[in-house]
This record gives structure tokens, C-alpha cells and sequence, in this order.
């Protein structure tokens, strides 16, 4: 019986700490943080938020294993192939970050790496917002 409670608390522990590090965001609070701290232009916060929506729905502890044996990280569902650094993978880390960095409630990580991206290969680099946004994105301006 003290082995269930043991165990039961560890649980809870585990649930509460394991949490605490990520974050779902809305649209609106994403749109305003992207504006506001990250200095993002209007069309830019639009196809970010987007972007993250298709990708990730908004999580920040989002992860996918791809067919390849690759992983994608994070609210931007950036990849271990060539972006960040995760233990048993080869990478050639061009954003110079951690992968399990880029599962923070901290964005700044992998806000900084999808700007990376974006500079290299435009908001085409991610499926997601090919399949989802191109055709247009939602006008967040009214959460700026």
C-alpha cells in the first residue's frame, strides 16, 4: 500500500514539474509575445502564428519522429537533422542550440532558430505552413 502512495506522488510530481516547462499557447498571446518582445512586423506575427498552429498546435513541448529518424522540436517543429543538437543524432546544428531548448515555455530559443530558418528558406522550409497557411492566414492584429 505505501508503495501506491509512493508511487502516486511520484506521479503527481512528475505530472506537475514535467508541465511546468511547457506551455500552450492561444493565437492572441503567441501574436501579442511575437509583436511585443520579439519585435515581429504584422505579416510576419500572422504567418508565425500560423505556422506554429500547423505545426505544433501551439505547444511548446511538442515533438514528432519523422520517417527518416529524425525529430522535430518544439512550437516550430524545428528539426535535429540540421537545426539543434539531440543526444544519439548526427546534426550539423546550425542554430547552435540544444533541441530539448527549443521545449521550453522560453521561446527565445527557438524563436531565434526559426528566424534561422526563415532567413535561409522562407516560411516554405516547414509543411505545415505550405499546407495550411500559404493561402492565407488569419489577421491577428487586433492581439497586437
Amino acid at each position: 500500500m505505501k508503495f501506491l502512495a509512493v508511487l502516486a506522488v511520484g506521479a503527481l510530481i512528475c505530472a506537475t514539474f514535467g508541465t511546468a516547462e511547457s506551455k500552450t499557447f492561444s493565437e492572441c498571446e503567441l501574436a501579442k509575445l511575437l509583436y511585443r518582445t520579439y519585435k515581429y512586423d504584422k505579416t510576419k506575427v500572422n504567418n508565425f502564428v500560423c505556422l506554429a498552429r500547423a505545426e505544433s498546435s501551439l505547444d511548446t513541448s511538442k515533438t514528432n519522429k519523422n520517417s527518416n529518424g529524425s525529430t522535430d522540436y518544439g512550437l516550430f517543429q524545428i528539426n535535429n537533422k540540421y537545426w539543434c543538437s539531440a543526444s544519439g543524432y548526427s546534426s550539423s546544428n546550425d542554430c547552435k542550440v540544444s533541441c530539448s531548448d527549443l521545449l521550453s515555455n522560453d521561446i527565445t530559443k527557438a524563436v531565434n532558430c526559426a528566424n534561422t530558418i526563415y532567413a535561409r528558406h522562407g516560411y516554405s522550409a516547414w509543411y505545415g505552413w505550405k499546407s495550411k497557411c500559404s493561402s492565407g492566414v488569419k489577421d491577428l492584429s487586433s492581439c497586437m
